[in-house]
């Protein structure tokens, strides 16, 4: 009798502390649970994280969401009355707003995931840079694409040190720490 006690008893206690009449938040799909913000009073749905593939012709993109060893690939269906499609690229960020169709996750909206400028950064944007250049101002421009694409075009004057190489190249930046340095790239990089 005891034995059955102690194993009931956890669930006895969860059943007892849980209050009743409170709506709960949708359930996880594929174990993540979306984020949710209770600020809003219609509650959005949407997941954050790394787009993974996209078929145009299944309507559907993979992406990867979560963290650390909660990481988990999700899949979700698209239309043409979905806003944003062409920002699922592979490989890159993205915020992805979604309803539940038929209990799957339906895509409504697809975002860019931009990083956040470092801390001492400023934002510039492209009329401000070609003032810059134009007025032969003491700068050096950074185009930090990928180098092809840096070899079918780029600004005038601009160095290219891709992000992803910019650990082993960084000597190519000039040695005055107060020399003012314009990166720019296609919007994702």
């Amino acid at each position: 009798m005891n034995n059955i006690i102690s194993k009931l008893f956890p669930l006895l206690l969860l059943l007892f502390l849980t209050p009743p009449g409170y709506a709960s938040q949708p359930a996880p799909v594929d174990g993540v649970q979306p984020d949710i913000s209770a600020a809003e009073p219609l509650q959005k749905l949407m997941y954050k994280g790394k787009i993974v593939g996209k078929s145009n012709k299944a309507k559907q993109i993979s992406m990867a969401v979560g963290a650390g060893a909660d990481i988990r690939n999700i899949m979700l269906t698209f239309d043409d009355s979905t806003k944003g499609v062409e920002h699922a690229v592979k490989g890159h960020g993205a915020i992805v707003h979604y309803e539940m169709r038929n209990g799957k996750p339906f895509a409504t909206l697809v975002k860019a995931k931009l990083a956040a400028l470092p801390a001492g950064s400023t934002e510039i944007d492209v009329a401000g840079v070609n003032q810059l250049i134009n007025a032969n101002s003491n700068f050096v421009l950074i185009d930090s694409r990928p180098g092809q694409r840096y070899a079918e075009s780029h600004l005038p004057t601009a160095i290219s040190i891709p992000v992803c190489s910019m650990q082993e190249l960084i000597d190519l930046l000039p040695k005055d720490k107060d020399q003012l340095l314009v990166f720019y790239c296609g919007g994702r990089t």
